[in-house]
């Protein structure tokens, strides 16, 4: 299992601006890679890395992604945004079970659910989703897909109230589980990629089993 700590940034306001926020996770170094290719039925691999860390309310991630093909046709909360190109963090705050889905295409757009399994998972109420601040380097206007040699960023602050099974007042010391996700479930060269193996025959995220440990220092 793969573990890594998360740095609290070096800000004092509890509501940083995003461009701000993406300056200072660049400055955390090279990052994360998202390079496990656990179904061989899928083996194209675009190049995807991440940085994480936190704040005194919120939870900031960046993704950086090279891939040959992008699409975002998706520009509505709760929308099939994994159809499009899409990076995913899923996340366990406790041992009781409960996950949370933070799933965003290129553009920003995000799906949010929570459950304890793909059968039961919900999706929260679209003002949840309100309140997760977003910036990538493509904007935020749907698109059709386009193929070549791609590069984007998207920057991610992630409030603590976005929990909402979960009262989280601060992060410092806590143990998450947790696993970051690359896929383009109709993008034409369709992948599916892991920060932490999944062991399943079959493409599938929601598998809690499998989540690495993220540990706020």
């Amino acid at each position: 299992m793969k573990s890594l700590k998360v740095k609290r940034l070096d800000i004092d306001d509890e509501k940083p601006a995003l461009e701000k926020i993406s300056k200072l996770l660049d400055k955390l170094g090279q990052g994360y890679e998202i390079n496990q290719l656990p179904w061989k039925n899928f083996s194209y691999q675009p190049d995807v890395r991440f940085n994480i860390a936190y704040g005194e309310k919120e939870l900031y991630l960046k993704y950086y992604v090279t891939e040959n093909y992008i699409r975002a046709k998706h520009d509505k909360s709760n929308q099939m945004v994994c159809e499009d190109s899409c990076v995913e963090f899923f996340v366990s705050p406790s041992n009781d079970g409960v996950y949370y889905n933070f799933e965003f295409n290129c553009i920003g757009t995000c799906l949010l659910g929570k459950g304890r399994s793909r059968k039961n998972s919900k999706v929260l109420d679209p003002g949840v989703i309100e309140g997760i601040r977003r910036i990538s380097t493509l904007g935020n206007q749907p698109f059709e897909e386009r193929s070549g040699k791609f590069y984007w960023e998207l920057t991610i602050a992630i409030p603590l109230e976005s929990f909402t099974k979960h009262k989280l007042s601060e992060l410092k010391g806590k143990k998450f589980r947790a696993n970051f996700y690359k896929c383009g479930d109709k993008l034409s060269e369709m992948h599916y990629l892991t920060w932490n193996r999944v062991k399943t025959n079959n493409p599938d995220f929601h598998q809690p089993a499998f989540f690495g440990e993220i540990e706020f220092c």
